[in-house]
C-alpha cells in the first residue's frame, strides 16, 4: 500500500503519499486508498488533526500519465477524475482538519489537493502549478478547489500559462498559510496541529462544517445559517465547559459533548 499513516502525538495522524518513483502521482489506487484511509481517520474519535505529506523529492505531480494514456476510453477517464473530486470533497467534508505539509512541487491535481486541505505549509523551494495546459488537458478539475483560495487574474495566469509559482508567492496568494525553511517545516506544522488538537472536536467539526457551507450562500442566507449553527454549538457541553473556564481562568477540560 502506497498509502500509510501513523499516529503522532497521541491524537494527530500523519499520512503519507509513499510513491517516490512517481512523484506521488494520484493514480487510481492511490486516490482509492487516501480516501479509504480519510473515511477510517475521520470516523476515528482519538485523531484530532490530520497532516498529509508527500515521500521523496516532492509532495505530489498530480495524476500519473502513464495511467492516463493508457485508459482510451470516455468512462475510465470520467471514472478516474470523478474518483479524484470525491478525494477533495472528502477532505473539505471530513470532520476533522487537514494540514497539507508540502515539500518539492504540487502539480495539477497535487495542487489541487493542496487547495482542498484546510490548510497548507510549505518549504520555502516548493512549487505550486496548474500545467495541464503544457500537455493539451486543461486543468479543470484541479481549478475547482485551487480557485476558491486565490483570485481570479493569478488563477487564470496559472491555468493559461502552465508556469509554476514559488513558495512566497503562493503564500502571498492564500494558496498557502506559511512557508519555511526545510529543517523548520515539520515542526511549524506539527506546532499548529497540537494547538488545534487542543481544542473540543465537537466544536471543530461543527466549525469545520459551517464555514465550507457558508461560503456558497448568499450574505442573508448565510447569516440565517451560521446562527442555527452558533445555538446548535451553544447547546453542547464543551461551549458551557469553556465559557466557564473563560470566566474562572482556568484551562477548559473538553468531554467533546
Amino acid at each position: 500500500m502506497n498509502i500509510k499513516y501513523k499516529i503522532i502525538q497521541n491524537s494527530i495522524a500523519l499520512v503519507t503519499i509513499n510513491e517516490p518513483k512517481t512523484y506521488n502521482s494520484l493514480s487510481f489506487k492511490n486516490l482509492s486508498d487516501l480516501i479509504k484511509v480519510f473515511k477510517k481517520l475521520d470516523k476515528d474519535k482519538k485523531i484530532k488533526v490530520i497532516i498529509l505529506e508527500g515521500a521523496g523529492k516532492g509532495f505530489s505531480a498530480g495524476h500519473n500519465l502513464k495511467e492516463v494514456k493508457s485508459l482510451k476510453v470516455k468512462n475510465k477517464y470520467q471514472k478516474l477524475f470523478n474518483l479524484c473530486s470525491k478525494l477533495m470533497l472528502q477532505i473539505v467534508e471530513g470532520k476533522k482538519p487537514v494540514i497539507a505539509k508540502v515539500h518539492g512541487a504540487a502539480y495539477a491535481a497535487g495542487c489541487q489537493l493542496v487547495a482542498s486541505c484546510d490548510l497548507a505549509y510549505s518549504t520555502k523551494d516548493a512549487l505550486f502549478a496548474t500545467p495541464g495546459v503544457n500537455i493539451g488537458l486543461f486543468c479543470s478539475t484541479p481549478m475547482v478547489a485551487v480557485s476558491r483560495k486565490i483570485q481570479r487574474k493569478p488563477m487564470m495566469k496559472m491555468l493559461l500559462t502552465g508556469e509554476p509559482i514559488k513558495a512566497d508567492y503562493a503564500k502571498e496568494l492564500g494558496l498557502i498559510n506559511d512557508c519555511f525553511p526545510k529543517s523548520k517545516l515539520n515542526n511549524e506544522v506539527l506546532k499548529v496541529a497540537k494547538k488545534i488538537a487542543s481544542k473540543s472536536n465537537l466544536t471543530i467539526k461543527i466549525g469545520k462544517q459551517a464555514f465550507y457551507k457558508q461560503l456558497e450562500m448568499p450574505l442573508s442566507k448565510a447569516y440565517a445559517y451560521t446562527s442555527k449553527m452558533m445555538t446548535l454549538n451553544m447547546m453542547a457541553m464543551d461551549a458551557q465547559e469553556g465559557i466557564s473556564a473563560f470566566l474562572q481562568k482556568r484551562k477548559p477540560v473538553w468531554k467533546n459533548r
